[in-house]
C-alpha cells in the first residue's frame, strides 16, 4: 500500500526555538508554531479566527541554524512530515499527540521589516549563489 506523509505549514513561533544535543552530539531543536484560520460564521455572519498550535523537532544543521536565527513572533513556513508520538506519565496514563518533523524551512519575513523575503534554509535547499558560480570576466564566451 502506497502512502504520502507531507506537511507544509506556514505560522509564527509561539516560544524561542530551544536547542539541546543528543549524546551522541545530535542537535535537537524544539519549536512551536501557531497558524491561524480565519472564517465567517454562517448564522451569525461574524468573521472568526481558530488558531492551530503545533509542536515541531528539528535535527542536525537545520537545528542548529533554526536556533541560531529564530525567535518567538517570527513567521516561518515549515516544511516536513507528521508523526505520532505515545508515551506514559509518571502515574502510568497514557498519552499521545501529533507533531511535526521538521525537514526544511524558509525564512518568510525579512529581518530589516522590510519587503517580505523568502529565505530558504535547512536541509535540501542552497542558496542561489551557492548553487552556481558567478560569472567573471573570463567565463564570458563573446
Amino acid at each position: 500500500m502506497a502512502s504520502y506523509n507531507k506537511v507544509i505549514l506556514m505560522g509564527n513561533l509561539t516560544r524561542d526555538p530551544e536547542l539541546k544535543y543528543l549524546p551522541s552530539g545530535t542537535a535537537v531543536t524544539r519549536l512551536a508554531l501557531a497558524v491561524n484560520h480565519t472564517y465567517t460564521d454562517r448564522q451569525s455572519g461574524e468573521r472568526k479566527e481558530e488558531v492551530c498550535f503545533i509542536d515541531m523537532d528539528a535535527f542536525g544543521r537545520t537545528a542548529e541554524t533554526m536556533n541560531e536565527y529564530l525567535q518567538k513572533g517570527r513567521t516561518v513556513l515549515i516544511e516536513g512530515r507528521l508523526r505520532f508520538q505515545t508515551w506514559e506519565t509518571d502515574d502510568g496514563q497514557r498519552r499521545s499527540k501529533h507533531d511535526v518533523f521538521v525537514e526544511r524551512f524558509s525564512f518568510v519575513d525579512s529581518r530589516q521589516g522590510g519587503q517580505d523575503s523568502l529565505k530558504d534554509e535547512g536541509a535540501g535547499y542552497a542558496s542561489p549563489t551557492e548553487a552556481a558560480p558567478k560569472d567573471t570576466e573570463d567565463d564570458i564566451p563573446f
